[in-house]
């Protein structure tokens, strides 16, 4: 039996990762859940589940949640002590990180301290502290096992004994929503058009993400750090079926792929179950669901998001958090129409251009480096506001 944290357990993958545990009741228990705000359906999970430790944003939902639940044997806690809590509780075995962006950073790296291996949703917490965690990792003999699909797909099939032998991985990206839209209507993409995903349901945040192709920047980021592997040889195609998903190529000119239907709980089963397998899908694969493969070079032009994490990794230092936090920043700004979609990654551009990097060798200068370019971009996007008046 092994006993589960999960972080963000009321988001996409959170509620995913329940629901494959909810499946193998003999193989998986939770034993905590941290959520933000949404206390209705972490209600719900609290009592289908019957975790030890729960955690949330607010303290007087956390004091509500305890007298709803005062006679059950479960502790609740708050803020981000409440959620490194449940990440260090001593029976937790494993802990999926899937909290949304960089508020996942610090318990993600309090579980690695407390020597948790770690299911890694959250790809943000390797763009800004990417050395700090796989080193941390590393001495305190930590398995950090990828639930993006993407990742998860590398991680299947790269060869780590012949490691020499690799002559680059390559990402898959579905394009996301705005794929087939020319550069010159960017400027009028709405909130609705830019959260309709073709393949995927994910949270608004990686969607647009996904719409801007900066996910796809992180995931460059997350794999040099994850498989140790220059960014240089990382590449990224646009594959709109999203079956394919990643490859690994070979000096020899061999490529072996991950292949699988666009469905999250494959991931996350096999970060659970490492190195087992689990039945997760019944399906019977034939031709016709792979019937169609297509796959396009990334227009840089169109999709400059690449190319700004490119830059950021090859800074190295506190540039990958300014680039995350700016992000995070400009997207929350869109997602409020407070910024045109347009008008993201300008921001981060900026907000990059103004920083003065730091080693980014300890959180303390990882998390200055957040709230600076925090501040930088909202005042960038104030700025903009009153030149639009």
């Amino acid at each position: 039996m092994k006993n589960i944290s999960i972080l963000g357990s009321t988001g996409s993958i959170g509620r995913q990762t329940l629901e494959v545990i909810s499946r193998f009741p003999d193989k998986f228990r939770v034993l905590g859940l941290a959520a933000g705000k949404n206390t209705s359906l972490l209600t719900e999970q609290i009592r289908i589940f019957k975790p030890k430790v729960v955690s949330v944003k607010d303290k007087n939902e956390a004091i509500r949640l305890s007298r709803k639940f005062r006679n059950e044997s479960v502790e609740f806690y708050y803020s981000d002590s409440g959620a490194e809590t449940i990440a260090t509780h001593p029976q937790v075995d494993l802990v999926v990180s899937a909290m949304v962006g960089s508020s996942g950073l610090k318990p993600t790296l309090a579980a690695v301290e407390s020597s948790k291996n770690i299911a890694l949703a959250n790809k943000e917490v390797l763009v800004m502290a990417g050395g700090l965690l796989t080193k941390k990792a590393e001495s305190k003999g930590v398995k950090i096992l990828p639930v993006d699909s993407e990742h998860s797909a590398i991680f299947q099939v790269l060869d780590r004994t012949n490691k020499e032998h690799v002559k680059r991985i390559i990402l898959t990206a579905s394009g996301g929503p705005l794929r087939k839209t020319p550069k010159k209507y960017f400027k009028d993409v709405t909130l609705e058009k830019a959260l309709n995903h073709p393949t995927w349901r994910m949270g608004k945040k990686i969607t647009i993400d996904s719409a801007t192709l900066m996910n796809k920047g992180f995931e460059v980021i997350e794999a040099k750090w994850l498989f140790e592997i220059e960014p240089s040889k990382i590449s990224v195609w646009i594959h709109p079926q999203s079956i394919v998903h990643s490859m690994v190529e070979y000096i020899d000119g061999s490529i072996i792929a991950q292949l699988s239907s666009p469905d999250m709980k494959i991931p996350i089963s096999y970060a659970l179950s490492y190195p087992e397998r689990m039945h997760i899908n019944g399906e019977e694969i034939s031709p016709t669901n792979f019937k169609k493969l297509t796959f396009e070079d990334v227009k840089s032009d169109k999709f400059p998001a690449l190319q700004l994490a490119y830059e950021a990794i090859e800074e190295g230092g506190t540039m990958p958090a300014v680039l995350n936090a700016a992000n995070e920043v400009a997207v929350e700004s869109f997602l409020n129409n407070e910024l045109k979609f347009i008008d993201i990654l300008n921001i981060v551009k900026r907000v990059m251009s103004l920083h003065t990097k730091l080693p980014g060798d300890d959180i303390d200068q990882i998390l200055e480096a957040d709230n600076w370019a925090r501040m930088t971009a909202l005042s960038q996007i104030r700025r903009k506001g009153e030149n639009n008046k």
